[in-house]
């Protein structure tokens, strides 16, 4: 359902002069209607639609005249009216073309009249002079042209005067454009006029073909040529002027080619003049006289790229390309075209002029295909697919379709589809199905991989040509692998279009080859049964994409599917409910059912109704714990696709079970949807209610009679509005005290959409109204809310106050708003920083209330009688200037108290906040509709002084080297000392001497210490004072500089905001503006000062928000001087950084401070459609400065420069702008990298760092390797040619260093940049052999980098080497670099050399390997030859073989093929001699023997453990149950392994040790989950006996991963197998094993140990006790401790899962069952626990504690049998659950007496009220920037309302009372004195508690609910029946 807004047409009325008028009165006649009074009534129309309705009158009254009426004068002057009319109108307005339509239609005989009429008007038009008119002539003349019979007789008329009009138009234009050169708008403005100019002429030429075409004109003394070359010289001119528009230099081409077309003789010959001028081979005595005068700078000088691109965009839409009419010279300029095109793409960088060509490339891809249809057979050989042209325009689309443009990528696709139209064409009458191109085609584009977006266009074109069966055939799984591919959001849409294609396409292909129906469940299988499988199972993100982008796209080709899908879920949804990372059958029924009935394709109503899925389930779905399950069945609810479907009751009833559970949503999406779709729900309750009313009046009493059985209007407008009603209760509901961010969120946004889609409109009765429900006390809740620490709660308040305000004003009264302005005074000048925030809000609330001025202005600010009096002046005007007066005031005098001292202000009262008031205030004023001008002036210029003054205090703070400690925080003289130059570079404005000498400052005496130049130590680190209350508090540097940096953001924000005022038409009216072009010139030189001089990042960074407001309005303005100004700073700042001038207070450190942010704030105001002058200007300076030799006097204008760049780089605003300077930005960075000085290298390297991410995109994965953020090596150096000759000789002078054959190491600098860039590259299957940009010369450099002596550079230049090696290539290559490595006996082995050429051989097989899925005989063959090679060199990883680094390099390639070879032996077992190999290398290892070595031998560790994964890797191929079941002597003896994996783990070495048992522990998880087959041998073969060996490891290992490792491995194994070795192993009995377990979980201080340690302890438990073995109390009490401190609050995450995978796996035994094994008090202990977990703040805990009530749940349906019982719940739902099941197993126990004291007490809490609120008050002392207690999702209010249901609900049903219980006595008792403490600490807190002390106030407000329910509660146990009968009711 999509909810749009109808648009209301607006139709200008016109209007007659007096002239005109009195015309029409002579003519009209009173008593019948004539033309004359039927005009003249128009006229007097003021409404455009009801003079359209006349308009459409004239006609038929002209019709009915007689044939004599043409001589009636009445005719002739109305046809004169209509005439200046039609020319009066502008182009936009409706009414013109209704006019010009019923003109159309005029009767033959007024024709000439007309005509007359129509000329006249024209010719007075065509006498206009003023240029900035002639655009409504041009209009007039376009709108006369187009469809306008009599327009375009008047044009022919007078074409010789049009003609003249349109030839001194451009040249008028033009001439003008020139004088305001610089001015852009007036420049945007002429330019578009000159389009429509240079427009107009084409239409004229085209249009009247006859007029010119005549042999009259061609003398060349006529007017008419005279003209036509005036308008082709224009044309000439406007296309060679790079200055003017783009489009307008397009339309000059196409204007040219059509003007040369209409005046060249003899025509045949056109197409090569054409020709010759795009190749620029013109012979100038081949050429007519007027076409060298007009058209010789097309010709004489060489064009530029640009024009040669618009002129051949000319020639492909202005000539004729069908049927042939231009021959074979046509053919010929076609072919030439294409060369031009394709030879430009290459050298237009600029974003603009690539998207043209790519457009160009596209429409001459369909003038080829018209060509082809006609043309000559040589033109079809030329176009074949195999042809060069088509080559190269494949070439073009391969590397663009990547092309970060859109409309580039979209262009290419187009160019791709018709270019297999064009190959078809000429292959008509052979099989396209056979055919080889598209065969070899098909082939390539299945080879790349699936993160390629060109791959989904251009497979879908393909689809298209060949069909979809026939690329099935290729490869069934494609559907499958593109499924897969939908986790990605980047390439979902892709990936969907693509399958619609084909399922579409398949579905055609079904539908003509089986007539029958047979089909339809093969192409299920193929289309739909893969969907549903992932559905269920697959991740969060790929179930979301494929049900936004796929599943609509399926169910509208095939709805028929639905009750296929329907079938298929509903038969396993209530076995497989999903789970919290899956949505299971159940969440994909929701998601099939929502996306068929949003589109559609269903009836809820129906669905409900017939059985097909009941209630029950979507309710489950409404409160599953997997988010997405939860929004799709809401939105099932919700979404319809009418959007006014009647809400049924059952929607509504299970809205309100959904509103119960999900507002607290941790996730910012989730929220956003929930919101959103209950929008749609609230928008269709509000369009269905205006139905109904419509419904209600037209019913007749019979038909109510008649119908009384379905629902009634009425009676379906009341459930409504009760609905409407609960739920706005239930949203006030939860803004209790305490209630979370999330929920606050929640329940303020809907509340904003109830408010806003139920507002009162007039003439339309409202189902409901939201201020209706508004009370007193919802209106204090919401001015609470204001008081939340997170901005987003404060502004929906606000929204939500504002339209609620003359209701929410009512409803207070004027002593409560008085208070609250006094707290928002006290507000905004607290310390704490977001105290202000609150004060703003409040302060604009009240603003709005008439009282203001009366109930509190009154006391603070003197009234203004005249302002008072002055009734036209809006009640916020007022109120907004007299309280930015009383804040102005306060503020001054704040200021002249910070000049005294810096550090009482910013103790007492720092001065931001009312700052912040201010601006607050000014934001929300009508600018545009002020009433007190100079009152507002006045204050201005006021405000503007006072942001001056207060700068000037605070600014020598942020601006000194040192911003973050300015106070002398330690006690050595060195500090002192430095702390003394710091005060000299910045001299504060202080006068009170603080910063020259530390003092203790008291009211009335000061303490003064020595001297800080004494250099004795200070003793008093913190400056003390008093503030107003007369409160010692400490002064740290945090807080002063706190204070200076917010206030230089509060003064920046609000010279911004001041800025705004300034109006466009400054220079006209100085008098108009608020504000003056003087002052704001000022602003704009205070922006620079402090963004040039800043240190803080904070003020800078904020300066620069101010000052971004400020540009931005200049550049819109129409003063030349204001307009000027960015360019004059631009142009002085680099001067500046140029001049390196001593003297300069540039920032060379902190990235330059500043200075970036300064210039992009000038860059980012040019108009994005303009030349972008200012960007290219500093562009070449600052690239220029990078690049600058290492010279002393250059160093710091080159760091400037690159730090400039960097952020240049950086900003998405300058978009594609910036990318034709990625190329030399990279090389500056490269050769920076090489400066002996560490600044430009530092500068260098994060320069390199922006523009990696700028040219590869942003990365998304952690996977440094990931394919996505790369780009095909074609694709690279053509969109950035200059680096290919850049980058390759780079690597040249790298690797010349490398090789020396000298022993002393050459390091190169730049060799770890350029891996860097060419490991990001890659190959494509789509690559020519013969690209000029071939990479094959890479290849030799990059091998010789694997010989650095910088071990990260082998490795970079390993994985740098993949992508240049095609994987045919792989094979040959490797085999070279194997060839290449020294044998033993070798003269001079280099190790380092050995190493890289290992890691390559390394990298590349790995590449070979993976890329091979299907084993070829090619393949076999190359990995035959490896192997034999490999086996030559096997020396290097054996003992003669001294360095440990290349033996571990050499094995991990051995390792790679022996795990891979393991897959391809179904082939046949002829690797015998790899294998006998491989045991004999690891029979020669260290691990056979025993290490000789010490530790510290380089490499020792990395060889180790190689061996272990070749160990490992063996065991595993010799486990294969082929191999043990073959019964050749040779498999004998490959099953032989020489290690077993016990010898592993009995290994010194503890990394080898941890291999063993990560490998151990695989390999029981696959058994676990029987992902490996029960048969015998295999995997289960290798862990035969391993209990034993494992016991007597986990006793004596003393490595903590390792231990930790034998744990989870002892916890995973069945004990059954574990407890007998026990005995014998480790001489244990299982209760002691118990305890030494538990005893590791006390005292290790490891919190994985600690965790899986409790684990493995709860399963011998659970085990012990279920196999009837008896623990001892002591260690049952240990256990039990462990898990509740498990789950105390501040526990590690991984510490609260081990607690949550405990208790679940006790709940079954312990927690439900029938006995209480364990006691009352620790079963109850444990429940809290679970209680604890679904309220813990972390989100898998919380999912983790929902398994518990998932396992309670099961067992209770299974006992129950066939009820739906809700299991996969959500953390809220499963807490009510968690409640009631205890309640319930309390009666089940008969413990309800003993179980519900101790319940009240988990209700009463046990919080120390007092120590609370004095810890409290110390902590919001102690920290500045400490927002209290901020609660992201547990809420004590929830807990406690649950928790009481509950019980409540257990009293009454089991009819308790406990009147003389001991414990209830006790309970009341404690409960009484909490009230009572309650009540007095509620009564200390000051006036508005809930805005000033708003922690406070919330913990005393959730106690005081907590006493109150539990002495209800208490009430209930002691009295009699009667008492608590009575009770109850109440």
């Amino acid at each position: 359902m999509v909810l749009k807004k109808k648009k209301e047409i607006q139709v200008d009325a016109f209007f007659l002069d007096h002239q005109q008028l009195e015309k029409l009165h002579r003519f009209s006649k009173a008593e019948e209607q004539n033309l004359a009074s039927l005009l003249l009534h128009c006229a007097q129309l003021s409404n455009g639609i009801q003079q359209i309705q006349c308009i459409k009158q004239i006609m038929p009254l002209v019709k009915k005249m007689d044939q004599n009426a043409t001589c009636d004068p009445m005719v002739k002057a109305c046809l004169d009216i209509l005439g200046e009319t039609y020319f009066s109108l502008g182009v936009k307005n409706p009414l013109k073309k209704v006019l010009a339509s019923s003109l159309n239609s005029l009767p033959e005989e007024f024709m000439m009249l007309a005509v007359q009429s129509f000329v006249c008007s024209l010719r007075a038009e065509l006498k206009t002079t003023d240029i900035y008119l002639y655009r409504r002539v041009l209009d007039n003349l376009a709108s006369c042209m187009e469809d306008f019979s009599l327009g375009r007789a008047s044009v022919k008329n007078l074409f010789e005067e049009v003609l003249q009009f349109l030839q001194k138009s451009l040249l008028d234009i033009q001439e003008e454009n020139r004088k305001n050169h610089g001015n852009r708008v007036v420049q945007t403005q002429l330019m578009h006029d000159l389009l429509i100019a240079i427009k107009v002429s084409m239409i004229l030429v085209q249009k009247f073909q006859e007029n010119v075409q005549g042999s009259l004109w061609k003398h060349h003394e006529s007017f008419v040529w005279q003209s036509m070359c005036s308008l082709l010289k224009s044309s000439t001119n406007f296309l060679k002027d790079a200055s003017l528009l783009q489009t307008v230099q397009t339309t000059s081409g196409l204007a040219v080619i059509l003007f040369i077309k209409a005046m060249y003789e003899p025509v045949e010959e056109l197409p090569c003049l054409v020709s010759d001028l795009l190749l620029g081979s013109v012979e100038h005595s081949g050429v007519p006289a007027w076409f060298a005068s007009n058209c010789g700078p097309l010709y004489m000088e060489e064009l530029p790229d640009s024009v040669l691109l618009f002129l051949c965009h000319g020639a492909l839409a202005m000539l004729e390309w069908k049927n042939s009419s231009m021959g074979e010279n046509g053919e010929k300029l076609l072919l030439d075209i294409a060369s031009v095109l394709l030879s430009l793409s290459s050298e237009l960088q600029e974003s603009s002029v690539a998207t043209s060509l790519s457009r160009i490339l596209a429409i001459w891809t369909n003038s080829a295909l018209a060509a082809l249809f006609s043309g000559s057979p040589n033109l079809k050989i030329k176009l074949n697919g195999n042809s060069d042209v088509i080559e190269k325009l494949l070439e073009y689309v391969y590397t663009h379709w990547e092309h970060p443009l859109d409309a580039v990528r979209h262009q290419t696709k187009l160019i791709f589809k018709n270019l297999l139209q064009i190959h078809q064409t000429t292959i008509t009458g052979s099989n396209e199905k056979s055919d080889p191109f598209f065969a070899r085609l098909i082939k390539r584009l299945l080879n790349l991989e699936w993160h390629v977006k060109g791959k989904y266009a251009s497979l879908g074109c393909l689809v298209e040509c060949v069909g979809t069966e026939n690329i099935l055939q290729l490869d069934r799984t494609i559907p499958v692998q593109i499924l897969d591919v939908m986790n990605d959001q980047s390439l979902a849409p892709y990936a969907s279009d693509l399958l619609e294609t084909m399922f579409t396409n398949h579905k055609a292909h079904f539908m003509l080859s089986f007539h029958g129906s047979n089909w339809i469940d093969q192409w299920h299988d193929i289309w739909v049964s893969p969907l549903l499988v992932i559905l269920c199972e697959g991740s969060h993100d790929q179930t979301t994409y494929i049900i936004d982008y796929y599943l609509p796209k399926l169910l509208k080709c095939s709805p028929e599917s639905l009750s296929y899908m329907i079938r298929i879920l509903q038969a396993s949804a209530d076995a497989n409910l999903g789970s919290c990372s899956t949505r299971g059958a159940l969440g994909a029924l929701m998601a099939c059912l929502r996306a068929a009935r949003a589109h559609g394709h269903l009836e809820l109503s129906g669905v409900l109704n017939n059985g097909l899925v009941s209630t029950e389930y979507i309710k489950q779905g409404l409160v599953h714990q997997h988010n997405q399950v939860c929004i799709d069945a809401l939105g099932l609810l919700c979404e319809t696709h009418r959007s006014t479907e009647f809400v049924s009751m059952e929607e509504m009833q299970l809205i309100q079970f959904f509103m119960m559970y999900n507002l607290n949503s941790q996730s910012p999406s989730v929220r956003q949807q929930i919101c959103s779709l209950l929008r749609k729900l609230f928008c269709r309750i509000q369009e269905s209610s205006q139905v109904l009313y419509k419904l209600e009046q037209n019913k007749t009493k019979q038909e109510l009679l008649e119908n009384s059985t379905e629902r009634h209007p009425l009676g379906i407008l009341q459930q409504y509005k009760g609905f409407m009603s609960s739920i706005c209760d239930r949203l006030f509901e939860v803004l209790f005290p305490g209630s979370s961010h999330p929920t606050r969120f929640s329940a303020l946004t809907i509340l904003g959409s109830v408010a806003e889609i139920f507002s009162v409109l007039k003439g339309q009765a409202q189902v409901f109204r939201l201020d209706q429900e508004i009370d007193s006390a919802r209106v204090r809740t919401l001015i609470q809310c204001l008081a939340s620490t997170f901005e987003e709660v404060k502004v929906l308040a606000f929204g939500l106050l504002m339209k609620l305000q003359d209701v929410a004003f009512n409803l207070q009264d004027s002593e409560y708003l008085g208070l609250l302005f006094q707290a928002a005074m006290d507000l905004s000048t607290s310390t704490k920083p977001y105290d202000c925030v609150t004060a703003s809000y409040v302060l604009n609330l009240l603003v709005h209330y008439k009282g203001l001025q009366d109930i509190c202005l009154g006391k603070w600010v003197e009234r203004n009688p005249q302002m008072h009096e002055n009734t036209l002046v809006s009640v916020v005007e007022k109120n907004t200037s007299a309280v930015i007066k009383l804040l102005l005031v306060n503020v001054e005098e704040e200021i002249f108290q910070a000049k005294k001292s810096l550090l009482q202000a910013a103790a007492s009262f720092p001065m931001y906040g009312r700052v912040h008031c201010i601006t607050g205030a000014l934001q929300q004023l009508p600018l545009n509709n002020l009433t007190l001008l100079a009152e507002w002036k006045e204050m201005v210029a006021r405000l503007i002084l006072m942001s001056y003054k207060l700068s000037a205090v605070v600014s020598p703070v942020v601006q000194s080297s040192s911003p973050e400690g300015l106070i002398p925080m330690d006690s050595d003289s060195e500090s002192a000392g430095r702390l003394q130059m710091i005060l000299r570079e910045i001299q504060p404005q202080d006068t009170n001497d603080y910063f020259m000498q530390a003092k203790i400052l008291k009211e009335h005496c000061k303490i003064e210490t020595e001297n800080l130049a004494d250099h004795r130590t200070v003793e008093n680190i913190c400056a003390e004072m008093r503030g107003k209350e007369r409160e010692t508090c400490d002064v740290t540097a945090q807080m002063v500089l706190v204070c200076c940096w917010r206030s230089m953001k509060e003064v920046s924000l609000l010279l911004g905001t001041l800025c705004k005022l300034l109006p466009s038409q400054a220079a006209s009216e100085p008098s108009d503006g608020l504000i003056t072009v003087e002052q704001v010139k000022n602003i704009g030189d205070y922006f620079k000062h402090h963004l040039l001089q800043s240190r803080h990042r904070g003020a800078f960074e904020l300066a620069y928000s101010g000052f971004v407001q400020l540009t931005g309005m200049l550049s819109r303005c129409d003063s030349e001087n204001l307009r000027k100004m960015p360019e004059q700073w631009l142009n002085c700042v680099l001067e500046e950084i140029k001049s390196c001038d001593p003297s300069s207070t540039l920032c060379a450190t902190r990235r330059s401070a500043g200075i970036p942010f300064y210039i992009q704030a000038l860059l980012a105001s040019e108009p994005k459609k303009s030349k972008t002058d200012l960007l290219k200007m500093t562009m070449k300076e600052l690239i220029s400065l990078a690049n600058s030799l290492n010279e002393p006097s250059s160093v710091i204008p080159q760091v400037h420069a690159l730090n400039i760049l960097r952020a240049l780089f950086r900003d998405t605003r300058l978009g594609e702008n910036i990318m034709p300077y990625v190329a030399d930005g990279i090389q500056a960075a490269i050769l920076g990298f090489m400066s002996p000085v560490w600044a430009v290298r530092n500068s260098s390297t994060l320069l390199f760092s922006a523009l990696i991410t700028r040219i590869f995109g942003v990365k998304r994965g952690k996977d440094e390797n990931s394919k996505k953020n790369r780009m095909t090596g074609r694709e690279f150096f053509s969109r950035f040619p200059s680096l290919y000759p850049f980058l390759l000789k780079q690597l040249e002078v790298v690797t010349s260093t490398l090789n020396s054959e000298a022993e002393e190491l050459k390091i190169h600098p730049s060799l770890f940049l350029l891996l860097l860039i060419l490991g990001r590259l890659y190959p494509s299957p789509m690559d020519g052999a013969c690209s000029a940009l071939s990479m094959a010369p890479f290849v030799p450099f990059i091998i010789r980098c694997g010989h650095s002596p910088v071990y990260r550079s082998r490795e970079m230049s390993g994985r740098a080497l993949v992508p240049f090696v095609m994987v045919n290539e792989v094979p040959r290559t490797v085999l070279s670099l194997l060839e290449g490595l020294p044998d033993s006996t070798g003269p001079c082995i280099r190790q380092n050399n050995i190493h890289g050429t290992l890691l390559q051989v390394f990298h590349l097989l790995q590449s070979y390997l993976e890329s091979n899925q299907l084993v070829t005989l090619d393949f076999q063959q190359g990995l035959g030859d490896i192997i034999t090679c490999i086996g030559t060199k096997l020396w290097l990883a054996k003992r003669p073989n001294p360095c440990l680094v290349t033996r571990a390099a050499y094995i991990d390639i051995l390792v790679m093929l022996s795990t891979d070879l393991g897959k391809f032996q179904k082939q046949g077992i002829q690797m015998v001699g790899f294998w006998e190999e491989m045991n004999r290398v690891i029979s020669d290892s260290d691990l056979m023997s025993g290490i000789p070595y010490a530790s510290a031998v380089p490499g020792l560790i990395q060889y180790l453990q190689s061996i272990t994964r070749l160990v490992i890797s063996m065991l595993l191929v010799n486990a294969d149950p082929d191999i043990q079941s073959s019964s050749s002597p040779i498999a004998k003896k490959i099953a032989k392994p020489s290690l077993s994996i016990v010898h592993l783990l009995n290994c010194e070495c503890h990394e080898v040790r941890l291999l063993a048992l990560e490998a151990v522990l695989l390999w029981l998880k696959q058994i676990n989950s029987k992902q490996v087959a029960e048969e015998e041998g295999g995997v289960s073969c290798l862990l035969i006996d391993l209990e034993g060996a494992l016991l007597k490891m986990a006793l004596k290992e003393k490595n903590l991963q390792c231990f930790c490792k034998v744990l989870e491995i002892l916890y995973h194994m069945d004990l059954r197998n574990v407890l007998p070795k026990v005995e014998c192993s480790i001489k244990m009995n299982p209760n002691e094993l118990l305890t030494w377990s538990l005893d590791i979980v006390d005292f290790s201080n490891s919190t994985e140990v600690q965790s899986i340690a409790l684990k493995f302890a709860s399963m011998l438990v659970i085990h012990l006790l279920q196999n009837h073995q008896q623990i001892s109390e002591e260690v049952l009490k240990k256990w039990v401790q462990l898990i509740v401190d498990f789950c105390g609050d501040e526990q590690e995450t991984e510490k609260l899962l081990a607690a949550a995978e405990v208790l679940k796996s006790i709940t079954t035994f312990f927690l439900i069952n029938k006995q209480l094994i364990l006691g009352l008090s620790d079963t109850l202990a444990m429940w809290k626990c679970v209680v604890l977990l679904l309220q813990n703040e972390d989100l898998v805990a919380r999912d983790a504690a929902a398994e518990v009530i998932r396992v309670a749940q099961s067992e209770k349906k299974s006992s129950k049998g066939t009820e739906f019982v809700l299991r996969i719940v959500n953390a809220p739902m499963a807490l009510d659950l968690a409640f009631g099941i205890l309640c319930e197993l309390l009666q089940c126990w008969g413990q309800i007496h003993a179980g519900v004291p101790i319940l009240l007490e988990w209700l009463l809490g046990d919080s120390d009220l007092k120590r609370d609120s004095e810890a409290s008050a110390l902590e919001e002392e102690d920290y500045l920037f400490d927002k209290g207690e901020v609660n992201f999702w547990a809420e004590k209010l929830t807990y406690v309302r649950q928790l009481s249901k509950h019980l409540l609900q257990l009293v009454s049903v089991t009819q308790l009372t406990l009147p003389d219980h001991k414990e209830l006595n006790r309970l009341s008792r404690i409960a009484l004195d909490q009230a009572q403490l309650v009540g007095h600490l509620l009564g200390k807190l000051p006036p508005t508690p809930g805005l000033t002390k708003t922690a406070e106030f919330t913990r005393l407000t959730i106690q005081n609910e907590r006493i109150s329910v539990c002495l209800k509660i208490l009430n209930l146990l002691k009295s009699d029946d009667s008492c608590k009968n009575e009770n109850l009711e109440k």
